[in-house]
């Protein structure tokens, strides 16, 4: 999922089938970025700064050494940026498609992901 940072619109979705990293699918989806584009990941997103330039992720700690007070600072910077993106699945959340296991059909999946997107998209369009 791909949300707009200022609005917090859902700008594109993807789906697999089955169990699928959520990098993984980002990299089979071949979503174009503009390198001037700054994309917030977590940490589940540590080689995206490989494929992307504006791609920002956040510190992991070494084996048995502590973070420096910089990157510290770096990754809770980044956390207070990436709320927003935490909001907006949490919105994806309260439909209950996200938050267990989804028990209908799978061919269906995207389809109700699309149109929970379109409904919440509809949704902050009317409250702004």
């Amino acid at each position: 999922m791909v949300a707009e940072f200022d609005t917090g619109q859902i700008i594109c979705t993807a789906v697999a089938t089955g169990r699928t990293h959520d990098f993984k699918l980002l990299k089979r989806s071949r979503l174009p970025f503009v390198c001037s584009q700054l994309c917030l990941a977590d940490r589940g997103y540590q080689g995206f700064a490989k494929l992307h330039a504006g791609a920002c992720t956040p510190t992991k700690k070494p084996r048995k050494q502590p973070l420096s007070q910089d990157e510290k600072q770096h990754n809770r910077a980044l956390a207070r940026l990436r709320v927003r993106v935490e909001h907006v699945i949490r919105r994806f959340k309260i439909f209950r498609i996200f938050s267990g296991r989804y028990r209908n059909r799978r061919k269906r999946f995207g389809l109700r992901l699309n149109l929970i997107a379109g409904l919440l998209n509809c949704e902050l369009a009317h409250a702004s």
